[in-house]
This record gives C-alpha cells, structure tokens and sequence, in this order.
C-alpha cells in the first residue's frame, strides 16, 4: 500500500462549514487562548520511554485531539497543539533527561509514520495561524537539530510506512534517516503537487544544504505525489539507511547505542520544569514573576517589561542545580520564552513590541556570569544555549520592536541583545527631573561576542557593524564598561538619545508612526532589514523560504475558493490562475 493511499485516504471535509472557524477561535481573548505550557500528563499525541541514555519517541496522535474543531488528526497528522507537545518534550529532554544521548523518533501506529501538518486544518485557519503554524514548527525542527552539537543528544528517525510532507520534514531535521525497505513504505514531499503549497519547515532547504541532494533529483522528488521508496530513497540521499523489515527495529536499537557510545556526555540526574508563574489579566496583559506583558489594544502595541534579579546568584552549581527552574536566569528564559509565543498567537494586532527593564545591572550580570563560568557544567550549558534559542525566537518574531533604555534599567549581557534585535534602541539621556533612578546605561558581557550568535552565524553586533569593523573593535573593547548615553550613541548602540525635554513625546510619536503603517509592508521591510551578512540553512528557512510560503499561502490557487487546499479531498484537483508571477 502506497504513499498517495494514505494521501487520498483522508476523509472530506466540508469546508465552508468550517471557513474562519480556527481565525475566530485564535482570536479569542477568553478561555480559548493558546497555551504553549504543558507536561506529559497532559499530553494527547506523544509517548516518550527512557531507556538508560536512549529515548524513543513514538507519535501516536490522537485524531480527536485537535487544537480546535472542525477536523481529526488522522494518520498522525499535526496541528499546532501535536507541536506544542513535541516542543516540550524536546525541552524536557534538555532539562529533565540530561543523561540522554540518542532519541529515536518513530510511529506509534501502523502502516504510517506521519502525514504531515493537518490538511483540513489548513484549509480553514486564517493566513496568520498557518504562518505562526510553520513558524513555530521551524523552530521546533531547529531545535532537534541543533541537539547534537548543543546537548550531545543525536536524533535518529525511524521510518516505517508513509511519511509525507512535513511528516517527512521532521524525519529530515533528525541526525540520521533510516527507513524500513518493505516494498511500501515510502517518503515524500508532495504538497506542490497536491496542494499547489511548498514545505513549510525547512524540507526544500534541508534536501540542497543538509543532505545536498542535487537540484535536478530534488525537482523530481517535489514533483511526485507518491513518493520514493527503498534504494532509490537511499540513493537519492533522502534517507540515510535501508534495512530489511525483519531486523529492522534490532538495527535501529543497534544504531541508537552505538552512536550514543560515541558522544561523550557524563550521566547527571536532571532538574524539575516546574509550571511558570503566569496571570492573564482581562485587558490582555500577562504577569510572570520575571516579567510583565502590558498590552495597549487600542494602540496596537505591547511592553515587555523585564524585571533584575532581587537576590544574588546561587552559591554554586550545586545550589543552582538545587533551585532548577526556580533559578533567575531559567526563570526569566522560560517566562519570555512563552511571552513571545503568546504575543505572537494570541495577540496578533499588537504590531509593535517595546522592551523595557528595570533592575540593577550589575545583578543581573553576576548571576549571568555564574553561567559562563561554569558552561562546562551540563545545568549551565543549557540554560546558555536555551538563551541562544530564545534570542533567535525574538529575531524572526514577525512585529515591529524597539527597545526603550531608561534610568534604572539594566540592559546589560543577556539583557543587552535585546537592543541589538530589535529594529530601533531609545536611551534617556541626562538626569530627568524628579527621577531617582540609576542614570540608563548598556553594559556589554561575552554574551554579546559570539556566543549567542544569530541564524547567521554571526553575533548581533558584528552583524549591526558589518561594513564598521573599526566601530566593532571599538564596541568590543568595551566590555564590562557602563557605557551611558552619550557613549552608547558615539559608540552606535542607540539609534537615538533624548533628554527629559523631548523623551516623551519622540517615543510617543515614534509609536503612533509605527502603528501608522501596514503591517504587511512592516514585516517585508524588518524581515530583510534584520538578516544582514552570510546566508546559512537558516537564515535561507526562515527568510527564503518563509517568505515564499507566507506569499503562496495567500494566493487563490492555494487558498481560494477553487484552491487545492479548498478541494483537497473532494476528488477534484485546484483550479489555477496559469499566469506566472
């Protein structure tokens, strides 16, 4: 039994019944709300068994367990709320299973391995839920794949039956492919041809950068609705291995142990993702212990307010190890993790974000420099990279940012690349009247020299000072030095330093400006502006390809009412607008 069976196995579903039904429920502001918190107790699509230092996951989504009505999760089909589960275990992985070395990934069910994102699902989500969708799927991918070289954890993808599209995808940000040779079994990418779509995590990239499949198979391989099997699939670099069905789970077993005997990784027993602390108020602004969300509707913007730390750093790791994730840095990483992805799902016409803190500086340094002098220790490292992963959520987060400097705040480290995410940077300057607070000042760390490189490679200040390298050595130098307004300007950290006479009112017309402007041509403009310097896999997922796919998803040959996704199921194939554009 073939690939395009199992394609054209999904049931009908009658469309216009469901038309806008996930826009209204995403847009809900009630208990409709989207959560990216869970934990295996809750969890509906996913079993995950430890084994020593081997994790197998199984997919085993429930088809009734849809994020929202209006469609079942056949054939290990996904929605966002399957990939919200899978995020979590991955994170868990990291925190609760450091002795972890291999993770196999393999189907729970039988004859597929998985179907790829929810057809039905698509075809009646707004535009912004698909973007959001695949947004948050990319990262998920990236995260798997950057396991090895991030936590010395390897990702191998067991195949059995058919795995399409981005069921295939998520074979492909594993570390190593192996696919069953039983005749059926197949993978394959078909959504040009049955859905008039693209991938939409990473699989074109990852076929030409990852696997360096050429360009000339790679076209067949998209053009094909059912798929490639056995040695051609392996011929072809879409997989890594074929084995016989008869020993093919004791190979996979076998491959799982041998490549976690060579990744060198001490057994270390893990700490606790206690539930964050987080109120949602009815205005829509959102209270963690770290932060506070606060969201204007009516002027389309929201606050990300950033609070230092009040006590000192642990004493040492054994005592960072024994807060876990009550720590100050995990805490603050995790609760701004999940703004961000409230912010982007649950309140999409705050199209303006601004980045506030408050705090002493020099606090919030001691605590992060415990970090790196101790990155050798596994705690340390993941907290780091979490860090790293975060900043790289806030890069391609598709609003307008802007970061505002004031007396008291504490941009230092960590802190400080934020201001070199966002699109602009606004730092009091002087004293203002009847103001107590500590004079605003940038305080820079090694955070800001490479080790929280962007999806370029590169560090945000290299990457702001790409055509300055004097500027740059400059800037480096100043490491560990409170750098206040006039110095942050001549160094070219701010993009704009006012006093207490004019501060109000250019922030305040800054926003209405801002808020002035299409946010289609906004996001075209920031996401080209932000990304400057070398192309990598990365940088080419979510700029070539995102954008590409945010484009076509909008298109009636997808998305219309005779679009392939509309007719998909009903025995009748899209019709198409045949100019090219």
């Amino acid at each position: 039994m073939d690939l395009l069976f199992f394609i054209k196995d999904l049931p009908t579903l009658a469309f216009r019944k469901y038309e806008g039904l996930i826009m209204q429920q995403t847009q809900s502001r009630s208990s409709n709300l989207i959560d990216f918190q869970t934990n295996p107790s809750l969890y509906r699509h996913w079993c995950v068994e430890y084994s020593n230092d081997v994790a197998t996951v199984l997919m085993d989504v429930d088809e009734k367990g849809g994020l929202f009505d209006g469609y079942d999760l056949k054939l290990n089909s996904y929605d966002l709320g399957v990939d919200i589960e899978l995020a979590d275990i991955i994170q868990r992985m990291r925190f609760e299973q450091p002795q972890i070395k291999t993770v196999i990934l393999k189907s729970a069910k039988d004859k597929v391995f998985c179907a790829g994102a929810n057809i039905q699902m698509l075809a009646g989500a707004s535009h912004a839920h698909k973007v959001n969708f695949c947004k948050f799927t990319n990262e998920t991918r990236n995260a798997m794949e950057n396991a090895e070289t991030e936590s010395n954890q390897k990702y191998v993808a067991a195949i059995k039956g058919a795995c399409a599209g981005g069921g295939f995808e998520l074979a492909l940000a594993c570390n190593h492919i192996m696919l069953v040779d039983d005749g059926s079994s197949t993978v394959a990418l078909p959504e040009v041809p049955l859905l008039a779509v693209l991938p939409g995590t990473g699989g074109l990239t990852r076929l030409t950068d990852k696997r360096q499949v050429r360009r000339d198979l790679c076209d067949v391989f998209c053009a094909m609705e059912e798929g490639v099997r056995g040695a051609r699939a392996r011929d072809w670099r879409l997989v890594d291995e074929i084995v016989g069905n008869s020993k093919f789970d004791e190979v996979v077993a076998e491959r799982a142990a041998g490549f976690a005997s060579k990744l060198v990784k001490p057994a270390h027993v893990g700490i606790s993702l206690t539930p964050l602390q987080k109120t949602i108020v009815e205005d829509g602004s959102v209270n963690y212990s770290t932060l506070t969300v606060e969201v204007d509707r009516a002027g389309g913007t929201a606050t990300l307010v950033i609070n230092g730390p009040n006590t000192a750093p642990p004493a040492s790791m054994e005592d960072f190890v024994k807060a876990g994730s009550d720590s100050y840095m995990l805490r603050l990483a995790r609760e701004l993790d999940d703004a961000i992805l409230h912010l982007r799902l649950n309140e999409r016409e705050a199209g303006l974000l601004l980045f506030r803190s408050q705090g002493d500086p020099a606090a919030f340094l001691e605590h992060e420099e415990q970090l790196h002098k101790n990155s050798g220790h596994w705690l340390a490292n993941e907290v780091l990279v979490y860090w790293k992963r975060i900043l790289k959520r806030v890069d391609v987060t598709s609003r307008s940012m802007a970061a505002l400097i004031e007396h008291g705040s504490c941009f230092a480290g960590l802190l400080a690349e934020l201001l070199f995410s966002v699109d602009r940077t606004y730092m009091m300057e002087g004293e203002f009247e009847g103001d107590n607070r500590h004079i605003a000042t940038i305080i820079l760390s090694s955070s800001n020299l490479g080790t929280m490189p962007m999806a370029n490679g590169l560090s945000r200040i290299a990457t702001r000072f790409l055509g300055e390298p004097e500027t740059l050595a400059a800037v480096e130098a100043s490491v560990g030095t409170p750098l206040d307004a006039d110095a942050s300007r001549n160094h070219g950290l701010v993009t704009f330093a006012y006093d207490d006479v004019d501060w109000e009112d250019e922030v305040r017309m800054f926003i209405e400006e801002r808020a002035s402007f299409s946010p289609d041509a906004m996001t075209g403009m920031e996401a080209n502006l932000r990304f400057a310097g070398p192309e990598t896999m990365e940088t080419r997922i979510f700029g070539r390809l995102t954008a590409w796919q945010n484009w076509i998803f909008q298109r009636p040959n997808a998305a219309g009412e005779e679009g392939a996704l509309q007719r998909y199921g009903t025995g009748m194939r899209g019709k198409y607008n045949m100019e090219r554009v």
